[in-house]
């Protein structure tokens, strides 16, 4: 009987894990609200509720340099041509290259990323059922982590319960020791398979209305959406691939500072 304070283990990680599921998993439905009828998603609603807020300053960068009102270099600098914005996100982003004009892309990026305009967007789009609430996407998928590592647990343990030596020979008709340790498996691989049912349509941004809004988005093609879709990998400009490259390693020059 010295695998019984295993089996104990093993339903506690259970327990445990599937209990932190179901209550994320219940958090996300309660709070997820019904679109209003009839929303067009804006260029940078899109952009947000793909990549969040590092795509919104992605694409108001690329929007700026389309318009020749920024200058973006495959070097991964960026001067301002024209130093006024036409709406809060250009501001924002004018307002982290700073009074010099001129600064490299990872920390405008960042800073006009952490702005009050995208915070505002994304709290409108949160109120309108369309983005997940900040914390919820990312407290189920702790918590379907949590249960896959319990998973692996159970099953470790079952191994070592079943190899473990001095074993007595089980009479006749006694449950398998490896049953026992079957029924928190089973129950860890049940909670996985309904959270892929129902929690999969969640992202990190957008709620599940919020994809069908972006699976319809008319114009996926147009260079400027599909920046806002798929990143600035998708456009067509080179130079600008180069430059957005660049950018990893102006994010570790800031770390290092």
């Amino acid at each position: 009987m010295f695998w019984v304070p295993l089996l104990l283990l093993a339903w506690a990680a259970t327990g445990l894990s599937c209990g932190r599921l179901c209550l994320a998993t219940s958090r996300a439905a309660h709070q997820e609200r019904p679109p209003a009828p009839g929303h067009e998603l804006t260029l940078y609603e899109a952009a947000f509720l793909s990549g969040g807020p590092s795509r919104v300053a992605d694409v108001t960068l690329v929007a700026m340099a389309r318009a020749r009102r920024l200058l973006i270099a495959h070097t991964g600098w960026a001067t301002v041509v024209d130093p006024v914005g036409r709406d809060d996100m250009e501001r924002s982003v004018l307002g982290a290259i700073g009074p010099a004009g001129q600064s490299r892309i990872a920390p405008i990026r960042l800073g006009a990323a952490a702005a009050d305009p995208v915070r505002a967007l994304a709290d409108r789009l949160v109120a309108a059922g369309l983005a997940v609430p900040e914390g919820v996407g990312s407290g189920v998928a702790a918590a379907v982590r949590q249960v896959r590592a319990a998973t692996a647990a159970v099953l470790v343990l079952g191994t070592v319960a079943v190899l473990m030596p001095a074993q007595e020979a089980g009479a006749a008709g006694q449950v398998p020791i490896a049953i026992w340790f079957a029924l928190p498996l089973l129950l860890c691989v049940g909670c996985l398979l309904i959270a892929r049912v129902e929690v999969h349509p969640y992202t990190r941004w957008a709620s599940p209305a919020g994809q069908r809004l972006l699976g319809a988005l008319p114009g996926r093609g147009a260079d400027l959406t599909a920046v806002a879709v798929r990143g600035v990998r998708a456009t067509g400009d080179p130079e600008l691939r180069a430059a957005f490259a660049d950018r990893a390693r102006g994010e570790g020059a800031q770390r290092d500072r």
